[in-house]
Parts: structure tokens; C-alpha cells; sequence
């Protein structure tokens, strides 16, 4: 099969077999955005999530499939917030906005996921009003969801 006729799958894929990127950083998220274009930021994303390779905090954002993963890359901005210089902050904010924006638009579409998303997206707020507290906030978040 000619490449430019394969999947962007099976390009990512070849792709990443041959340069071995240790992380997926957003330097690496624009080369492979060349190499598929024309591809949209939603595929790019889900491709990136669904490769199998280490992904820089930016370049996986906000994950939303689980509170778990929700913590894990919340807290993980959060410290990149805090390491980075104001540009840095605000591509972290930015990547929280855009979360907590399709976290809405779920949450408004689908019934059964309101509740879930409505936490979510308090998360989400909590982050944005002070990233340097939120560690602090989601141990005490997480005490108050426990008790009965």
C-alpha cells in the first residue's frame, strides 16, 4: 500500500517505530501533526492518547475517562504550572479551559453523565481559581466524597 494511502494510524505507528521519541512533547506533537496533516486536533489527540507512548502534560491535557485520570493529569499541570514561566501557565490554563469546556457540553448532552461531569468540571474550576492549591483542595475534596 502506498504510504500517503495508509491509515494515520498506521503512519503514527511507522512513525514512532523509526524515531523512537522518548516523550511525546509538543515539538513531537507538531512534526506528527505535519506528518498526518491534514488531520484535526481531536483525532491528533486521540491518537496521541491511543499510541502507547509517554505524552508530555500538554500534550495529554486533561484526561476525563475517570476521576483517576482526572487527578493524575490535573495534578500533573498543576506542577507544571508551577515549574513553568507565564507562557508555560498559561498553556496550562488554556488546557484546563478547553477540558472543563467539553466537560459542559457532556455534561448538557447526556443525563446519565451530569453528575459525574458536574464534579468534573468543579475540579476543573477549583484548578483554574488556584492551581498551587488544588493538591491541598483534592485531598479535602476526596475526604468529603468518602463520608457519608
Amino acid at each position: 500500500m502506498e504510504p500517503a494511502k495508509r491509515s494515520r494510524a498506521a503512519r503514527l505507528a511507522a512513525y514512532l517505530e523509526e524515531a523512537q521519541p522518548p516523550v511525546i512533547d509538543e515539538a513531537e506533537r507538531d512534526r506528527i501533526a505535519a506528518l498526518l496533516s491534514p488531520v484535526s486536533e481531536k483525532t491528533l489527540r486521540a491518537l496521541l492518547l491511543n499510541c502507547g507512548r509517554r505524552l508530555a502534560p500538554l500534550v495529554e491535557g486533561v484526561r476525563q475517562d475517570g476521576f483517576g485520570s482526572l487527578e493524575r493529569t490535573l495534578l500533573t499541570l498543576a506542577a507544571e504550572y508551577r515549574a513553568g514561566t507565564a507562557e508555560r501557565r498559561n498553556a496550562c490554563r488554556a488546557a484546563v479551559i478547553r477540558a472543563k469546556d467539553h466537560a459542559r457540553f457532556s455534561a448538557r448532552r447526556k443525563e446519565a453523565l451530569r453528575q459525574e461531569k458536574d464534579e468534573m468540571i468543579l475540579w476543573m474550576l477549583t484548578w483554574l481559581e488556584n492551581p498551587e492549591i488544588f493538591p491541598m483542595w483534592l485531598e479535602i475534596r476526596r475526604a468529603q466524597r468518602r463520608d457519608p
